[in-house]
């Protein structure tokens, strides 16, 4: 099970790469970074939400607290998703993944809240990423847009909340639920943001269609990696080999968009790159099911009783034990 949620993860991880540079080129192309997230956004919770009523009508079924949860995190990442393409129109795009990328810094510290427990190994990944913050802020010598830079970091934060929320939903819901619902959310929150904003459209459409599409299959089949890595091996390890988006980003940024990275930056993704390739020692934290951590009120009823008898059991027996 280990071995494929990391599979999901990587794939994840290697479709949300793809995101800054087609989100870039939409946005050069005419198309106002609002309308983006809004056009992408609900555009896979319609793909998705028709496969699902088609295909797997019984992935339409969720507890009611397991909604309130996804609601709760789509509504996050909604958030998050414009503060994101908001910073990616003023910065690279290269550059905006790799400071989106320090999200598993926060997932780490949401998680322990949660009641996660690390290995040493999976805090020595965390403790490379740290001193690459600096690193990424530096352009050519030049300092970058600080307002950019902050919209990518809270965007991170707003992406890193939603994960260990969506973790806790998916121990008793299956992952394409769980993606379905948190794309509806996230419309919820997107569309009326387009509304309000009203942006102009561009005349034509033609040269933002392309990079368009392929941003909504790209979030249709990231989304549903990423829960489906989340459901087998956890938020923070999932988290962690996602920073191989940002290698992806990164070359692909070069090769279709031109840019190029200064030496500091460069360093910067070699640290993050060293804790993705500490990912093949690491055995990965204990995921705390029925913890009492702060999320514990998105666990059911049902649950709750199987996990205090099991806590009686588990005491009953060491008394045993002892006598």
């Amino acid at each position: 099970m280990r071995r494929r949620g990391a599979g999901f993860a990587a794939a994840s991880a290697i479709l949300l790469g793809m995101t800054p540079v087609l989100g870039k080129q939409a946005i050069q192309a005419g198309l106002a970074p609002v309308a983006v997230v809004a056009a992408r956004t609900a555009g896979a919770a319609a793909v998705l939400f028709l496969v699902v009523a088609i295909f797997r009508r019984r992935d339409l079924y969720i507890y009611p607290l397991g909604l309130v949860g996804c609601l709760l995190a789509g509504g996050l990442n909604g958030l998050g998703s414009l503060l994101y393409y908001t910073g990616l129109a003023r910065l690279d795009a290269g550059l905006a993944q790799l400071l989106f990328s320090l999200y598993p810094v926060f997932v780490a510290m949401i998680l322990y809240l949660d009641g996660q427990r690390y290995t040493a190994l999976t805090l020595a990944r965390l403790g490379l990423s740290l001193p690459a913050v600096y690193l990424l802020t530096r352009s050519a010598g030049e300092p970058v847009d600080p307002a950019a830079a902050a919209l990518m970091l809270a965007a991170g934060l707003l992406y890193a909340l939603h994960i260990p929320i969506n973790q806790r939903v998916l121990y008793e819901v299956p992952a394409p639920t769980v993606t379905l619902y948190t794309l509806l959310a996230m419309t919820a929150v997107v569309g009326p943001a387009f509304l309000f904003a009203r942006p102009e459209l561009p005349a034509d459409l033609r040269p933002v269609a392309g990079p368009l599409l392929a941003l909504t299959g790209v979030t249709f089949l990231s989304r549903l990696a990423l829960f489906a890595g989340v459901k087998r091996i956890g938020g923070l390890q999932t988290s962690l080999l996602g920073l191989a988006e940002l290698l992806v980003a990164v070359v692909l940024a070069h090769l279709w968009l031109r840019e190029s990275l200064s030496a500091s930056q460069w360093a910067g993704a070699a640290l993050l790159a060293g804790a993705l390739l500490l990912a093949v020692l690491d055995p990965g934290e204990h995921l705390a099911r029925r913890g009492r951590g702060w999320l514990h009120w998105l666990t059911p009823r049902e649950a709750r009783v199987e996990a205090a008898m099991e806590a009686r059991e588990g005491a009953g027996d060491a008394v045993g034990a002892g006598d």
